[in-house]
């Protein structure tokens, strides 16, 4: 599964982990989180994130 970066801070999403106190479930794709949802670290918005190499 591609795990997601945040340019802002560094935070990874791990769609295998998911972001539970943000109710995503495990095994959650990035392209299927909310619009709405931001950096559980720093608030940045979905769009600064990019894939991770």
């Amino acid at each position: 599964m591609q795990k997601y970066i945040c340019s802002v801070c560094g935070y990874i999403y791990d769609p295998e982990a998911g972001d539970p106190e943000a109710e995503i479930e495990p095994g959650t794709q990035f392209e299927d989180i909310p619009d709405d949802w931001v950096c559980p670290v720093c608030a940045a918005a979905k769009e600064m994130f990019e894939p991770e190499n």
